[in-house]
């Protein structure tokens, strides 16, 4: 078996940690992620839009107006709902899933911002909030059973502020994979399988000694249980979840032959899989300067992505349990600076939800085509969409957690479920 040159000592650590995370968490049977429709087993998509898109050039726009900048607006397979022209193909699926317009935050930071959307919390100095996808990983981990051999909380092309288990614990940090579509790293052996035996053989050995004269009611440590957990990974037939060669290649096109294209076919294939949570990033909303000629960049890779997901869950008879959320950490001011770029706006911004059983084609909220009012119409808290999503899940939203601290703390700041979005 062929070693990795640039597999290090922290890796090794680091691969075993992840593992024994994920692994603490049961997951689905074989038989279960195979079902279909909702019966299924529900799951959790996150396409993450890094650098807080522009609800102008997305969702929301807002053509021939002095805030409109460049952009045009196509009609969409929902009545009376128009998106930005750079998304002709997502145009064609977005019937399948309805778009918030009216999203509402108070961080304007990044890093603030982008902890405020995944959590559902402002960050606090003094303890740190579990992402969304974790705490639906740790809410299924009895019913699932445990028989997955791979992680059920994934993080795809992570940037520099992936989902975190938070204070429920850093096994339920997501496992992230950098080169979606290619084998995940470090899962093979750097020796041979018999000499791979004898060292295992050796190190219980060692362990085993150490259990008995340290820890004398103890025959088993958390260690030797990670070791496990990671062998029975990297044995495991499931690890084709992340690989997608096996894919027609009208379907790999149909995604799009990019790194977040091929996050999102893998995303799909991991739903198959039964894994619960999983996230894909796409960088690059961050347009401060040529505001309109990034967002076309960003809208050839997202709209073809988005739309291949949205169709291929559907035809596959998935779509109905697995709940796909397209969002970023805030948007774009209405005024175009002199760079023709658009700055911080977390006063209003758009996203675009939907399967999972919610409710689809609705338009929430509306902003102001003047850009002279901060406060959108029918403003929606990220608490509530948050509420909606776990209870469309089978999650209590109002499930109070101890933190480390003896400090009670619930899944979701004070929100409710929209009402309008559970049909």
């Amino acid at each position: 078996m062929p070693f990795d040159a640039n597999f290090t000592r922290r890796d090794f650590h680091q691969l075993l940690a992840g593992f024994g995370l994920s692994f603490a968490l049961p997951a689905l049977s074989p038989r279960a992620a195979e079902k279909r429709g909702r019966e299924r087993a529900k799951s959790l998509i996150t396409l993450w839009m890094a650098g807080g898109p522009s609800q102008f050039e997305t969702w929301d726009p807002h053509p021939g107006t002095a805030i409109g900048g460049d952009v045009g607006a196509i009609k969409t397979t929902i009545p009376g709902l128009k998106i930005a022209d750079l998304y002709p193909r997502t145009a064609e699926q977005i019937h399948h899933l309805s778009v918030i317009r009216s999203l509402t935050s108070k961080e304007g930071d990044h890093e603030r911002g982008t902890y405020y959307v995944k959590t559902g919390y402002r960050p606090d100095p003094t303890l740190k909030h579990p992402a969304l996808g974790a705490i639906f990983a740790e809410e299924t981990k009895k019913a699932d059973k445990g028989k997955i051999e791979i992680p059920r909380h994934v993080a795809l092309l992570p940037g520099q502020w992936p989902a975190r288990g938070g204070f429920l614990g850093p096994q339920l940090d997501a496992f992230k994979v950098f080169e979606p579509g290619k084998d995940v790293r470090n899962m093979k052996a750097p020796v041979v399988r018999d000499r791979q035996d004898r060292r295992l053989n050796d190190l219980r050995v060692l362990s085993d000694s150490f259990a008995r004269g340290r820890f004398s009611r103890v025959r088993r440590t958390q260690h030797d249980k990670t070791i496990d957990r990671a062998l029975t990974m990297m044995q495991s037939k499931q690890l084709k979840a992340f690989l997608i060669d096996e894919e027609p290649k009208a379907v790999r096109d149909a995604y799009g032959d990019t790194k977040f294209g091929r996050g999102c076919l893998v995303a799909r294939r991991l739903v198959e899989t039964g894994v619960r949570a999983i996230e894909v990033t796409l960088r690059g909303f961050d347009t401060h300067a040529n505001n309109h000629v990034g967002h076309k960049t960003q809208a050839a890779i997202l709209d073809p992505a988005f739309a291949a997901l949205i169709a291929d869950l559907k035809k596959r008879d998935l779509l109905d349990s697995t709940i796909v959320l397209c969002i970023g950490e805030f948007g774009r001011t209405p005024t175009i600076n002199a760079l023709a770029g658009r700055d911080h706006w977390p006063h209003a911004f758009s996203c675009v939800v939907g399967g999972g059983g919610l409710k689809s084609g609705l338009v929430i909220g509306e902003t102001d085509p003047t850009g002279s009012k901060k406060e959108p119409k029918d403003p929606i808290k990220l608490p509530d969409l948050y509420a909606t999503i776990l209870h469309r899940l089978g999650v209590d939203y109002a499930k109070e957690y101890q933190t480390p601290v003896g400090r009670p703390m619930a899944a979701v700041d004070a929100g409710s479920p929209i009402q309008r979005l559970l049909g």
